[in-house]
């Protein structure tokens, strides 16, 4: 999609994501490369910012408050099939990623991430940025990433994964609270 086939001349990019510090320095920072910028805060917030004018970028955090990012992406593709989306988080894992480029993700990238990389990643320039390892994943980075794919296999329901995986609940949410393990 070519972002300039708008009549203002300006693209438009809806950022979505709960930390608001974030949100205010992405957004200074794709206004001074031309784009027209919304930001918001939640998923509703952010479903009605683009029913007010669809935008032809976003960039979507994956945990939105209780909302997944994946589902509001589902939701802005429902709108408009050609926006292009990149997923922001600091919470990677494999089958996030997968579960993100299936459902229309252009891009899957893991915080921080500056406004060049997101920019690059938006109009699809260039592969991809993460090196590929020759060390295998830690035992601690493949649980992560097995915890994950079963959560993303039952919808992102805490107690049936819970339940598939063996493990008390509570145990099950203090292990995705935390950050994943660096590898």
């Amino acid at each position: 999609m070519n972002p300039m086939d708008l009549r203002d001349g300006q693209p438009r990019l809806l950022i979505a994501d709960d930390d608001e510090t974030l949100c205010g320095v992405l957004a200074r920072a794709f206004e001074k490369r031309g784009f027209k910028v919304s930001v918001a805060h939640d998923y509703r917030s952010a479903l009605e910012k683009a029913a007010g004018g669809i935008p032809q970028f976003a960039v979507l955090d994956l945990k939105l408050g209780d909302t997944s990012g994946l589902q509001l992406m589902r939701e802005l593709l429902g709108l408009d099939a050609r926006m292009r989306v990149v997923v922001l988080t600091g919470y990677a894992s494999i089958a996030t990623a997968i579960e993100a480029v299936k459902l229309g993700a252009h891009q899957y990238l893991t915080k921080p991430a500056n406004a060049d990389e997101l920019v690059a990643a938006l109009r699809g320039d260039g592969g991809s940025s993460t090196p590929i390892s020759d060390r295998p994943l830690s035992v601690n980075r493949l649980e992560w990433e097995h915890i994950n794919r079963v959560l993303v296999d039952n919808s992102g329901n805490i107690s049936a994964t819970a339940r598939v995986l063996g493990m008390h609940r509570r145990t099950l949410q203090r292990k995705l609270s935390k950050r994943p393990v660096r590898n």
